[in-house]
């Protein structure tokens, strides 16, 4: 299995993103401070940073993604907005936003590690795309573990998006599917379909 390893703050730093947007709240890179002495990029450069900014955030490599554009594509409505939707919609990404996990790819290794189940069925695929009335908890087996106490004990401040839903502390429901402005980052996605059409 390929996973993307960059180190996140000096890799944020490179494609001007919040370290927040991947979950990590306390992170920043201190190398070459003040450094954006960078010539002016061109119009396939500034393409080609969108399309590895959505990339990095949700841990997608090329071959993958390009699945999910020809996807997007076949789709009815807008191109860019059904690949955000599509990338939104994976179930790592899903565990996130529930607040069952701190980061995507905290998500993306329980999910390997099958600690979550959906619709009662337990889904080992950190690129299950989940569909609306789809139900998403942790697995009874997983529930003793000091890593889902911790998370049952909390108080629930997670700010969970308005397509999903807390049905309790370990678990949730799709309740629609995401729609453009329920993605909380700055991106064009109408970049990356140019940077595809060509």
């Amino acid at each position: 299995m390929a996973k993307n390893q960059q180190p996140i703050a000096k890799r944020c730093r490179a494609l001007g993103i919040s370290p927040a947007v991947m979950g990590y709240s306390k992170k920043t890179s201190n190398r070459n401070p003040g450094g954006k002495m960078r010539r002016k990029q061109s119009e396939y450069g500034i393409q080609l940073t969108e399309k590895q900014k959505v990339k990095f955030i949700y841990g997608v490599l090329e071959k993958q993604f390009r699945m999910y554009y020809e996807k997007a594509e076949k789709m009815e409505g807008k191109t860019g907005e059904n690949l955000l939707s599509l990338v939104e919609r994976r179930l790592d990404n899903v565990v996130y936003r529930l607040g069952l996990c701190s980061t995507r790819r905290e998500g993306r290794q329980l999910v390997n590690h099958a600690h979550f189940t959906v619709n009662g069925k337990k889904c080992n695929i950190p690129s299950y795309i989940v569909k609306e009335g789809d139900v998403i908890a942790v697995s009874d087996g997983s529930k003793d573990t000091n890593r889902f106490k911790a998370i049952a004990e909390n108080d629930g401040s997670t700010l969970v998006p308005k397509w999903l839903e807390k049905t309790d502390k370990l678990s949730g429901k799709v309740i629609a599917l995401p729609a453009r402005d329920d993605i909380d980052y700055p991106v064009e996605e109408h970049l990356i379909v140019e940077l595809y059409s060509k």
